[in-house]
């Protein structure tokens, strides 16, 4: 992919109906909502994409793409920064409006633009938001906290044949029961 800056707004339009390919970075810091829901980036890093804009056979716009950006997420496990490369690919039907979203088959997901422009930072951006993972954990083998889940799973089953050999707490009133008839 390109060293060069993706361009934050085109014509979509214009772009599929030459079937051209944009490639270039788009700068994480300028990526707010994005930059809110990670635990780190490296300073001027970037996500960098490769988009294809075309005309399908039923004449729709169309803008296929894939991305990849590196950044820190906090694993759940150990609450300890891990490195993750996040990557994407998508296909995406341009539309105008709600109506034409509805119609657009089941394998395109919508990017809503304006008639002569789109952004394609927030485009890029909604596709990172969607790609992050709910729960971020290092493989098990080197998360940091390894030892003392260890230890908490050999100390699981002790409890569990403990509470089998506790007596009954309601014994006591199953004797009371007895004794009054």
């Amino acid at each position: 992919m390109s060293n060069a800056e993706l361009p934050k707004t085109v014509d979509p339009y214009k772009l599929a109906e030459q079937s051209s390919v944009l490639e270039g970075g788009v700068p994480l810091k300028a990526l707010d909502r994005f930059s809110d829901c990670v635990a780190g980036m490296a300073a001027g890093g970037q996500c960098q994409v490769s988009l294809a804009f075309a005309m399908d056979d039923e004449r729709r716009r169309v803008v296929s793409g894939q991305l990849e950006a590196e950044v820190e997420l906090e694993c759940q496990r150990c609450m300890t920064p891990m490195h993750v490369t996040l990557t994407s690919q998508f296909s995406l039907g341009l539309v105008t409006s709600d109506e034409q979203a509805q119609q657009l088959p089941k394998e395109l997901e919508p990017f809503l633009t304006d008639e002569f422009s789109a952004n394609l930072w927030t485009m890029v951006e909604d596709e990172l938001l969607l790609v992050l993972p709910p729960f971020p954990l290092h493989e098990l083998g080197e998360c940091p906290a390894r030892e003392q889940l260890q230890e908490l799973e050999a100390g699981d089953s002790e409890p569990e044949a403990a509470d089998q050999e506790r007596e009954n707490p309601f014994s006591v009133l199953a004797g009371l029961k007895t004794k009054k008839h």
